[in-house]
């Protein structure tokens, strides 16, 4: 799916395709928050997914120099700008401080965020109920992950990696050298 920068949403109206330029509405804007230590097809997926209901997606990395990262800021945005490069209009940022500070910055109306199992959801949702007492015009939207990528997660990932399993088709093939690489495979 790429999008253009000069025509930002399209619609049906009595059969016809009507173009919409900047000027005529406002953007429809999420953060896609994560560490993506590394980046994941289920991440990818919820990315995906989400361009069907926003018209612009920032992926936004959180610098947290408090948590201990196989992958440097640098490396995780590289790795993400490899990953998603079919998606050219799509920006990639690093962040610190709160994420509904970062997404008022942004002018963005909802974040994103995916989730994959029962276990999921309590930390989200008390995340979302946190960022609504933050900021009430900012809504946390959930998207279930795809039924093919439910057990995956970067740990599970980052463990498979570095006892040498096999991890085809769960990373980007970027993301797969990479950490072949940093486990010296």
């Amino acid at each position: 799916m790429t999008r253009s920068s000069s025509v930002l949403k399209r619609e049906l109206f009595a059969g016809n395709e009507v173009t919409i330029r900047n000027a005529d509405f406002m953007l429809r804007t999420a953060i896609y928050p994560g560490s993506f230590d590394p980046v994941t097809n289920g991440h990818i997926d919820i990315i995906e997914r989400g361009f069907k209901l926003f018209d612009r997606i920032i992926v936004a990395i959180l610098h947290n120099p408090a948590k201990k990262y196989l992958f440097s800021v640098d490396e995780r945005m590289t790795l993400l700008r490899e990953s998603l490069k079919k998606y050219p209009d799509i920006e990639i940022e690093a962040f610190d401080g709160l994420l509904v500070d970062y997404a008022v910055q942004k002018n963005a109306q909802a974040i994103l965020r995916g989730m994959r199992a029962v276990s999921d959801f309590e930390y989200e949702f008390q995340m979302a109920l946190m960022n609504r007492r933050l900021n009430r015009n900012v809504q946390t939207v959930f998207l279930m992950t795809g039924l093919r990528w439910i057990f995956t997660s970067s740990s599970i990932i980052k463990e498979a990696a570095c006892f040498g399993g096999n991890i085809n088709g769960m990373v980007p093939p970027a993301v797969n050298q990479k950490l072949k690489e940093k486990f010296g495979r």
